[in-house]
């Protein structure tokens, strides 16, 4: 069988002895096949911006430093939480697909192949950027995860502390690697799983705002007027830094009590970047009369 690839059209099969090609660059080719000839073009000439796009692409490639294996390290990092998901290797194969397929594609050391993060889970990291280092010899995936990245089913592949296991040996404990903002929700969600247990003395200050919605509402409104009065009356810093620090404490306690994460308020402010304010009024207005 005789394959014949055309830009922008799909591979053409043919039976090798019936197919008979006279290429003249710039004209037509006559196929003959089943006694029946087809006008094919033996050129088509790439849209010019296709091809500056492949030498800027190429140009990238060619900056990356490489090792003696054609490899380079790939995280994979969260572009909302800032998790770090995963690390693999990509070559330059695995980095012109995650260019062009938006989905993180490594290099496979045991198996030397490609491989998509999500081809067998469906849990693909959908790519928004990618960085080199100032070394230009490691490479940041910076996406948005379909699902778990680890395939133990966690979230991240990055759970073991060795803090931790030094203080605590005797104690197996996962504990997912969290910024200073998503530890702060970690324990604000286990307060709420901690609401149908039987309470032992006076709840903390986060159950009783859990369990109660006007005392919650009340604190948010008290605090946002706490921390426009810093601006209002000139206070220092340090106490603008301390009342916001209470504004978003409380309202992330009013995320977790409906059941939402942080992550979600990122992905929405993310999504807005490429809209102006009023278009974003206006697109909320839109959908409230639907």
């Amino acid at each position: 069988m005789a394959f014949v690839q055309f830009h922008g059209f799909r591979s053409l099969q043919f039976p090798s002895r019936d197919c008979m090609f006279n290429p003249i660059r710039g004209h037509t080719e006559i196929c003959t096949f089943n006694n029946r000839c087809y006008a094919i073009k033996a050129c088509i000439k790439k849209p010019e911006q296709n091809v500056l796009l492949e030498s800027k692409i190429n140009s990238v490639l060619d900056s990356v430093i490489w090792d003696e294996k054609g490899l380079a390290v790939a995280i994979a990092q969260n572009v909302d939480s800032g998790a770090i998901l995963m690390q693999g290797f990509a070559n330059r194969e695995a980095l012109a697909s995650t260019i062009s397929s938006k989905k993180a594609t490594f290099y496979s050391r045991s198996r030397s192949t490609l491989w998509t993060k999500g081809e067998t889970s469906l849990n693909f990291i959908n790519v928004h950027d990618i960085f080199l280092d100032c070394d230009r010899d490691s490479i940041i995936y910076l996406g948005k995860p379909d699902g778990p990245t680890c395939h133990t089913g966690a979230e991240t592949c990055y759970y073991t502390s060795i803090f931790d296991s030094l203080n605590k040996p005797e104690i197996e404990e996962n504990n997912l690697a969290l910024t200073t903002l998503y530890s702060l929700e970690s324990t604000l969600a286990r307060r709420k799983e901690e609401l149908s247990a039987p309470e032992q003395g006076k709840p903390s200050w986060t159950k009783r705002l859990l369990l109660d919605d006007k005392l919650l509402c009340s604190k948010i409104r008290e605090e946002a007027d706490e921390f426009c009065r810093t601006l209002e009356e000139n206070e220092d810093e340090s106490r603008t830094v301390s009342e916001m620090a209470d504004v978003l404490y409380h309202e992330m306690v009013l995320l977790i009590r409906r059941g939402l994460k942080f992550e979600d308020v990122l992905e929405v402010l993310r999504c807005r970047f490429t809209q102006s304010g009023v278009e974003e009024k206006n697109n909320r207005k839109a959908k409230s009369v639907n």
